[in-house]
């Protein structure tokens, strides 16, 4: 959530600053500010309630505010309502430390008291000025030491947190610390940047260095120093972020979600071609040797939000193909359940960032039971993929709008691979399925863009709900999976209720809620529940409802049933979703676009949830 932003070097640092903000803008915030000082001079803090631009008109572009160094902000309001005292940076009473921070000190308030009593008083409402003045009343009873301020400011805060931290004495440096919350720092030259998520950075560096969990660190003019919790120097070494700066642009389309809905059939390719080589998949990069597949007795995929709906899906397909138990969790449910691990299994993390805060705190509890780990991130170096044993990258690209399309694709994906390979490995498939099966995963792309050629139709439709209340997606087995990916996407872009409901469950109390001119959208892309489906849209229907059927080219009698249809093209069953949800991606798209909403900020929401 939040953004941070920091530059050292020998440019003006806050053009700079407002530059890496508005790359960050699409991780959701309601205020921003920036801390520029120029050499020795004072500190100047200018913030701003709203948009980005409200920020970028109070300084000029930044071109009012002089100085080589500086820290930057967008704020999700946690602690305190939006506003512009509120907004960071923040800083101690005489202005000896002003910092930034994205996370939850979750301890804020007992630390308060403790620092009212030592004379602190406090101006806004947050946990990070708390953060400031504790760093604020180490640094002063500590021989004035920045590091040994951090680290002692560190052993008191409960939480999670990215601090980026500068001192009144230490005009041209800027620290840095971390527990749970992303950060990471770019170099070029005498240049040093700081930046939650690699998105900031492209414009002016490629070369990076991950921040370790409860590090600090000092950059300097040309250089960054690393320090542990025992204020030891440690090494770090670069990391070249292979995504460029264009990628991370709209290229043409009118919102990043179009354009990346457009980039699934790339991001597919690219996941493929990673572990598929002449024809086989080789996970000799992810680490997973075929002894310890073979030893593999139950999986537990944990995860958040589109994440988890993939989980969903790969729940039928790997049981189906590889027949291993499968269990889903949502990461925020799986530590606070104590569920019951078999010490052979597998617990499979996905997360697209590979920062999120719950799928972050599932994968460390696993690992302290010493279950082995897996993670399916996008994000070279994230925590995720630097915690888990063995790491499956997606190769997505930077994923800029909020709702995600191409890293849910490449997850599947992802999961699609994993779920052949155990089957091939345990015996469940025979030669022939299994290269028939990889190459139906390679036709995939080509089947999405032929979907993509007729979005106009999808456009039609939308634009007909575009005022509806309430709208229900129903589906049996994969495609109750792919429906709730549906409606979340549905709901979280147009805001419209949207529901997905397992279609034998109707019965049960969901068809209570169908009234005239409802709509429900039925999947039905499982053949052998064709016929059960067909007897569910029909029920919807007799009670009134308007019916959009998706179901592939060849099932033609839907037309019977539904008021509106839509065709994918055919391929093995168990990879329906990743076509299916092409046309539900873009039926939320439309929707929202018809409402005349944000689509790539949508009220409420963040990019990554990187605190519970």
């Amino acid at each position: 959530m939040c953004g941070i932003v920091g530059y050292l070097g020998e440019q003006q640092a806050a053009p700079i600053l407002l530059d890496g903000l508005s790359k960050l803008e699409y991780r959701g915030y309601d205020s921003a500010g920036i801390c520029v000082r120029d050499g020795e001079s004072d500190t100047v803090v200018v913030k701003a309630k709203g948009r980005l631009k409200v920020l970028s008109e109070k300084t000029d572009g930044g071109r009012a505010v002089r100085g080589g160094c500086g820290i930057g902000h967008t704020r999700w309001a946690t602690h305190g309502e939006p506003s512009e005292k509120n907004a960071h940076p923040h800083h101690s009473a005489d202005n000896n430390v002003v910092a930034v921070h994205n996370g939850i000190i979750e301890n804020y308030q007992e630390l308060k008291e403790k620092l009212t009593k030592k004379g602190y008083s406090f101006y806004s409402q947050t946990d990070t000025e708390v953060a400031v003045n504790l760093i604020d009343y180490y640094y002063k009873k500590n021989d004035r030491d920045p590091v040994q301020a951090l680290e002692r400011s560190m052993m008191r805060i409960r939480g999670s947190y990215a601090l980026a931290v500068m001192f009144k004495e230490y005009p041209e440096e800027i620290y840095a610390a971390r527990k749970d919350s992303p950060m990471i720092i770019g170099v070029s030259g005498e240049d040093v940047y700081i930046a939650s998520d690699v998105p900031a950075l492209l414009k002016y560096t490629r070369s990076v260095y991950y921040i370790g969990n409860m590090e600090i660190a000092r950059l300097q003019k040309g250089g960054v120093s690393f320090f542990n919790m025992d204020r030891e120097e440690i090494g770090k070494e670069l990391t070249e972020i292979k995504w460029d700066e264009e990628s991370a642009e709209k290229g043409g389309y009118e919102h990043y979600m179009m354009k990346e809905i457009h980039e699934q059939p790339k991001a597919i390719r690219d996941t493929l071609n990673s572990v598929v080589h002449d024809g086989e998949i080789s996970f000799t990069d992810i680490g997973l040797s075929d002894e310890e597949i073979r030893g593999i007795s139950t999986i537990y995929i944990v995860a958040c939000g589109s994440a988890y709906h993939v989980g969903m899906t790969l729940r039928y397909v790997i049981e189906d193909l590889a027949k291993i138990p499968v269990n889903v969790d949502l990461a925020s449910e799986f530590r606070y359940r104590r569920p019951l691990l078999m010490e052979d299994g597998l617990v499979i993390v996905i997360s697209q960032s590979g920062e999120t805060a719950d799928s972050l705190a599932a994968l460390r509890e696993a690992r302290s039971r010493g279950i082995r780990t897996l993670g399916i991130v996008n994000v070279v170096g994230s925590s995720i993929a630097r915690e888990a044993d063995n790491v499956f990258y997606t190769l997505a690209g930077p994923e800029i709008a909020v709702a995600t399309t191409k890293a849910y694709s490449a997850q599947l994906i992802a999961g699609y691979l994993l779920a052949i390979q155990f089957a091939k490995v345990r015996g469940k498939l025979e030669e022939e399925q299994y290269h028939r099966m990889i190459d139906e995963l390679g036709t995939l792309p080509g089947k999405i863009e032929k979907i993509l050629e007729d979005k106009e139709r999808i456009q039609w439709f939308a634009s007909k709900f575009s005022n509806a209340k309430d709208i229900f997606f129903i589906g049996r087995g994969i495609d109750y999976a792919a429906g709730m990916e549906g409606s979340l996407k549905m709901k979280e872009i147009s805001y419209v209720h949207s529901e997905a409901y397992a279609a034998g469950e109707l019965k049960h109390g969901t068809i209570s809620l169908i009234e005239d001119g409802i709509l429900v959208i039925g999947l039905l892309t499982q053949q052998e529940l064709y016929e059960k489906m067909i007897s569910n849209l029909v029920e919807v229907k007799s009670r009134g409802a308007y019916l959009m059927g998706l179901t592939t080219y060849g099932n033609y009698s839907i037309e019977d049933t539904a008021d509106f249809a839509v065709y994918i093209p055919r391929t093995d069953s168990h990879f329906t979703t990743s076509l299916a949800i092409i046309p539900l991606q873009l039926l939320g798209y439309y929707v929202s676009v018809s409402k005349g909403l944000d689509v790539d900020k949508p009220r409420n929401l963040a990019k990554s949830v990187t605190v519970e």
